[in-house]
């Protein structure tokens, strides 16, 4: 019978990796120290043993805020994580364990956000399907990846590669560059974004495994950028961002065919493009690169009177924010943005 334990805040996790693969790297330390420091946020952790094994994991974070409300989260900042189990009885104790803790807080609601084929939960959680993954293999031969793409998608990639783009790839040295063209086209479209030392301790807590991607127009301005995770045999696109005036010049293209060639010549077997909207342009482009589409499972406990929440670009609520936010000045939204952004977890 397995059993139930919580981790103390400064208790190392010590999981084992067949748990923090599909938990992703939003189970680990490096990211709760992540959101501890940024955000203050209280983050509780549990795993359950059967004979000396750690049989699941689970880390809940907590976010308050006076516009988005008191809930509790897998994968904070992320698109999916943070929970994980081998077996039914072990996702049961978690489950339960989720439910009491958000008793205890009155939080409105624990949603928990993970992969999975089958994403049907169990009695007293609600799923809410509006989110997919998209997951390229990766082979070192990128020239027969190439040819796994239409011949429509193998054309841009290519004019895009004659269009005098370059990436650059590297750390803190590009931290200035990554987080200007990450708030510039996070403002084109709308949203808001962290500030520039969320980056900076992301980078500083990841080391080797985080890297920030620059891509430079032909005249040397800024064109785009990402940041991307590396965990197992993942790399995870966690933002990847071009800005409104170099995608007709197929420089989206430019910069996934750079990445994806970077990481299979790594070895890396999976290039995670990270979650969309199911029915969203963004979807539509991810899927020109032929990935595994990947479900994944968005499971809510609520608060009695408690609807599930629609913290996204399609709420119908957000349109005219979304629309006064592309056209309010810098000074406005660069400061206002991280109060804004760390509600939306």
């Amino acid at each position: 019978m397995p059993l139930l334990r919580q981790l103390s805040p400064d208790e190392p996790s010590n999981w084992p990796a067949s748990l923090t693969g599909p938990a992703t790297f939003t189970a680990l330390d490096s990211w709760s120290e992540l959101v501890r420091a940024i955000y203050r946020y209280p983050i509780y952790r549990f795993e359950t043993e059967n004979e000396g094994t750690v049989t699941g994991l689970l880390a809940l974070t907590q976010v308050k805020h006076p516009i988005f409300g008191n809930y509790l989260t897998t994968a904070p900042f992320g698109s999916y994580g943070g929970f994980a189990c081998a077996d039914d009885e072990a996702r049961d104790l978690l489950l339960e364990a989720a439910r009491k803790l958000a008793a205890e807080l009155g939080v409105e609601y624990v949603n928990l956000r993970f992969a999975a084929d089958d994403p049907i939960p169990p009695s007293g959680w609600s799923q809410h399907p509006v989110y997919h993954t998209y997951l390229v293999d990766l082979t070192p031969d990128t020239e027969t990846l190439l040819h796994t793409f239409s011949s429509d998608h193998r054309n841009h990639v290519r004019k895009s590669l004659k269009k005098g783009f370059t990436v650059k790839f590297g750390r803190l040295d590009l931290l200035d560059d990554a987080y200007e063209a990450l708030a510039r086209s996070m403002h084109e479209l709308g949203s808001p974004y962290h500030a520039k030392t969320y980056l900076k301790t992301m980078a500083e807590l990841h080391g080797d495994s985080l890297e920030f991607a620059v891509l430079y127009a032909p005249d040397g301005k800024l064109a785009g950028a990402g940041v991307f995770i590396l965990h197992g045999s993942f790399a995870t696109n966690l933002h990847l961002n071009i800005l409104r005036a170099h995608r007709a010049d197929y420089a989206g293209e430019f910069l996934y065919w750079q990445v994806i060639s970077r990481y299979a010549g790594r070895g890396y077997q999976v290039f995670d493009l990270g979650r969309s909207l199911i029915g969203s342009g963004n979807e539509t482009f991810k899927l020109k690169w032929k990935p595994r589409v990947q479900p994944l499972a968005y499971w809510y406990t609520l608060k009695p009177g408690t609807e599930i929440p629609a913290l996204n670009q399609k709420n119908p609520k957000f349109q005219f924010a979304i629309w006064l936010w592309k056209r309010l000045p810098a000074f406005i939204i660069r400061p206002l943005g991280p109060f804004l952004i760390k509600g939306l977890a």
